[in-house]
């Protein structure tokens, strides 16, 4: 009797140790919802930049993770439906970025998936958040605080073209901050003392029929905002302020490595890095209320010195000497 409980006990605890790589093995891997408003083609980098994130966390595509992407490729009045898709595919966590109506229409699809986002401007002012300390609710990521920095690329350009007498502003009317984008461009024009011409596009035909109108107001340089529509449309932009010869500023290096001349702004690969962190560490327990906004820690100015040579612009050198990349 006492041989067959001690074999009994010795089988049970052979069991037992092996319960825990049973269940471990049983454990389903997380899926990542990825939802952008822009094209897998022009994101190429920039979830690049995302995977080295989570990486750094201890999640690898493939491995213990798997992404599912939603991709709007610019066309934004699909996002609500692809928010739905993920919501019904019940992903863990949604990393919604791409601008600020990206992160909208997650953010009307649940309130209880985690959703990190990559939001262009104060997420507290614009509603996402209840502040960027303590975000509360299910969402929380990084801005790229586009908005603050529109005066320095307003300044940046008028540096570059010192002796013209106005500059065009290309906003979309489209991006639910579009009020505060004028307003801030206006504002940032007026302390500068520069006169400036606001063009509004939200169509390849409304992008054409704005250049008309720029040529013909003789505006000597074109500030283009931040717009996922705009980075979506980028090759045409570059494309026109090539054929007219107007010296134009963007937002970020993507612009610029595809021919536009220059660019100020946060880094998107450090943002998008940084985003994949807290995707991570949502993953292995963390509440998005519980995560503070994270701020922009990376900014840069990249000039295209060929583009700048077929415009017949000559770089300041104290500008050339500020770049933190010169492409030539």
């Amino acid at each position: 009797m006492n041989m067959r409980r001690r074999k009994f006990i010795t089988l049970l605890g052979g069991a037992a140790a092996a319960w825990p790589i049973s269940v471990d093995a049983q454990l389903p891997i997380p899926v990542i919802g990825f939802l952008s408003s822009r094209s897998a083609n022009d994101s190429l980098s920039v979830e690049a930049a995302f995977h080295k994130g989570l990486g750094e966390i201890g999640y690898v595509e493939g491995r213990n993770a798997r992404i599912t992407h939603r991709w709007a490729d610019g066309r934004t009045e699909r996002l609500p439906a692809l928010a739905a898709e993920l919501v019904q595919q019940r992903v863990s966590v949604i990393a919604a970025v791409g601008g600020d109506i990206t992160v909208l229409a997650a953010k009307a699809a649940t309130t209880t998936i985690p959703i990190v986002m990559v939001a262009g401007d104060d997420p507290a002012k614009t509603g996402l958040v209840a502040s960027l300390a303590r975000p509360g609710g299910n969402i929380t990521g990084v801005t790229l605080f586009s908005v603050i920095v529109e005066q320095k690329r307003l300044d940046l350009l008028r540096e570059l073209v010192s002796t013209v007498d106005i500059l065009a502003v290309l906003l979309n009317p489209g991006v639910p901050n579009y009020e505060a984008r004028r307003i801030e461009a206006e504002a940032a024009a007026q302390g500068l003392g520069q006169k400036i011409h606001i063009l509004d596009a939200s169509t390849e035909r409304e992008i054409e029929a704005a250049f008309a109108a720029l040529v013909q107001m003789k505006a000597g340089g074109l500030f283009v905002g931040t717009s996922p529509f705009f980075s979506t449309q980028r090759n045409q932009i570059i494309a026109l302020a090539m054929r007219h010869g107007v010296p134009a500023i963007y937002d970020s290096r993507v612009q610029v490595e595809a021919g536009g001349l220059l660019s100020y702004g946060a880094s998107y690969a450090d943002t998008y890095r940084q985003a994949g962190v807290y995707v991570g560490r949502i993953l292995k327990g963390a509440r998005p209320a519980d995560l503070p906004v994270m701020l922009p820690t990376k900014f840069e100015l990249v000039i295209n010195l060929t583009t700048a040579k077929a415009l017949r612009l000559a770089v300041p050198p104290t500008l050339l000497a500020r770049a933190d990349e010169v492409i030539e």
